[in-house]
């Protein structure tokens, strides 16, 4: 395996890492689909080991699996649209170096995880949209997703995160443009999302409310809320457990049910 580490900018501490297959002597003109996964860490940091540990897990699945670290508050303020530049920019690098990197750029999918999920949901809004094309320098066709997964994404500032006063200024000066239920259009990505009923930090509200909205724009989506699970479930195996109730054999489901519906979609 192949370790690739591809920074955004000279300007930022943003970087794409891509945990990537060699040619197969046997079979050299294999090509594989590709994911990029993008973490949470409330946009103050991204758990790294548990950010790998992700992207390891879609490679274990066949993909060529990289991990978006994009910019933090305590970086850049308000932080919008800096994270969507920046995955617009991992997309458009994934297509570019395709054929190096033994992808088929027509098999691209972006997985995000809690305020990684907001960063994806939004993405997969305006990944079409002419300010992204023009901050990204790239055309539409470029960026566009073939598939997203949400993980117990926040979708909307209104829908309960974040509760801490001051963190939304720290977001963005404009909440109705980060509230992604809102942008949902006829050209968003089929998406498959997931989260836990009684999550106690993201409310499942986001999830549904994305759902809703797929839903009334007629895009195929396909939705799980699971019963029981903290916040930041990962695997929701022993791999990301943080605290004993973060190993959820019956959540853990989630992968393999995603890489079926990946397998439809892809």
């Amino acid at each position: 395996m192949q370790i690739v580490k591809e920074s955004l900018g000279g300007n930022t501490a943003a970087y794409l890492q891509g945990y990537l297959r060699e040619k197969d002597p046997e079979n050299p003109d294999q090509v594989y689909p590709a994911i990029i996964v993008v973490p949470g860490g409330s946009y103050t940091h991204i758990p790294e080991q548990q950010s790998e540990t992700l992207a390891m897990a879609f490679a274990n699945l066949g993909y060529q699996a990289f991990y978006l670290r994009y910019s933090f508050v305590d970086e850049k303020q308000p932080l919008h649209p800096a994270p969507l530049i920046e995955l617009a920019q991992s997309v458009s690098l994934v297509k570019k170096n395709a054929s190096d990197w033994l992808i088929d750029p027509e098999r691209v999918a972006v997985a995000g995880f809690s305020v990684g999920g907001h960063i994806t949901a939004l993405y997969n809004d305006y990944w079409h949209s002419q300010w992204l094309t023009e901050q990204a320098g790239v055309t539409a066709e470029e960026l566009q997703p073939q598939a997203v997964i949400l993980g117990y994404p926040v979708i909307s500032p209104k829908l309960g995160f974040p509760v801490k006063e001051g963190m939304l200024a720290q977001w963005t000066d404009d909440p109705d443009a980060i509230a992604a239920d809102e942008h949902v259009s006829q050209q968003n990505a089929p998406t498959f999302i997931w989260a836990t009923a009684d999550d106690p930090l993201v409310p499942s509200v986001n999830s549904l409310a994305y759902a809703n909205a797929l839903s009334q724009a007629q895009v195929p989506y396909e939705l799980h809320i699971f019963h029981h699970g903290p916040h930041g479930l990962a695997l929701a195996n022993h791999l990301t457990a943080w605290k004993r109730d973060a190993n959820q054999p019956h959540v853990a489901h989630w992968l393999k049910l995603a890489e079926e519906w990946l397998n439809a979609t892809l």
